[in-house]
């Protein structure tokens, strides 16, 4: 109900091969750059699983300057793992789920990732390396003008 199937065949695509990999990510007009987080090896694994991924990203209410897509029961199957309640900007975050609802979390500023639960962590699984000077305008956006779409997608 969250995602979209996977249209190509990134199923088999190991690990090892994750350090070279870098995501293209489409969020409005704006277009940025990540690669994998080394730290998160389980939770780069699965979600480069779902690529290409399709969602809409929205403000965080609790968090700061930051925006989220919110994917509620929706399980990754992965654990926590190079967690953190204060991702610096181009930090992309996975919450699991638990205390809240499952997501997906980025900050462009200042952010103390958190619910109405309270101060929660995120696996930080991948960091934005290209374009994060678009990060504020983004998030100015989505704040000022609501929900954008955004794609996740292999950089090729």
């Amino acid at each position: 109900m969250f995602c979209d199937p996977p249209a190509n065949n990134v199923h088999n695509l190991k690990l090892e091969n994750a350090s070279m990999t870098r995501i293209a990510i489409t969020a409005g007009q704006y277009r940025f750059v990540a690669e994998p987080h080394p730290d998160a090896p389980e939770t780069v694994e699965a979600f480069l699983k779902l690529l290409p991924y399709r969602q809409k990203v929205i403000h965080v209410r609790w968090s700061g300057e930051g925006c989220w897509i919110p994917l509620g029961e929706f399980k990754l199957g992965v654990d926590f793992e190079n967690h953190t309640s204060h991702p610096s900007v181009g930090d992309v975050l996975f919450y699991p789920g638990g205390y809240s609802e499952t997501e997906i979390i980025f900050a462009y500023g200042s952010c103390c990732f958190a619910s109405k639960m309270g101060q929660l962590a995120g696996n930080h699984f991948l960091t934005v390396v290209e374009g994060k000077e678009q990060l504020r305008p983004l998030g100015t956006k989505v704040l000022w003008e609501g929900a954008q779409d955004i794609l996740f997608e292999l950089l090729e």
